[in-house]
């Protein structure tokens, strides 16, 4: 079994993660199926904001585990749900590494399978 070892986020590779401050909604196929005021953005190099969202804010009758997995050096270990008839809409790092530890409990939505808006 191969140890992995996290990568610290740093100068080259900057990570943050700061309260959203405003009402997030997440839209799949017209159907709201996560609301909240508690959203996290994280920020990560120079890669598009994501929005991690309480698991508890989102509708769990829509949900259904994938078998999807994957690896992120900087967070951790990923898995996956589908929504609905979409697969993999939703990444979840369940025990992410101590730098990102605030998403724990946490989801994000594929922007291009879910609309996200801000308000």
């Amino acid at each position: 079994m191969t140890v992995r070892q996290p990568i610290e986020p740093s100068a080259e590779h900057p990570i943050t993660i700061t309260p959203t401050g405003r009402r997030v909604t997440v839209t799949i196929g017209g159907t709201v199926v996560a609301r909240t005021d508690d959203a996290l953005t994280l920020q990560e190099a120079s890669y598009p904001p994501v929005q991690y969202i309480p698991l508890s804010d989102v509708d769990h009758a829509v949900l259904s585990a994938s078998e999807t997995t994957t690896y992120c050096p900087f967070k951790g270990d990923a898995t996956y749900y589908n929504v609905g008839g979409v697969p993999d809409v939703i990444w979840t790092y369940q025990q992410p590494y101590p730098a990102v530890a605030e998403i724990a409990g946490r989801v994000a939505f594929y922007p291009d399978k879910a609309r996200i808006e801000l308000a």
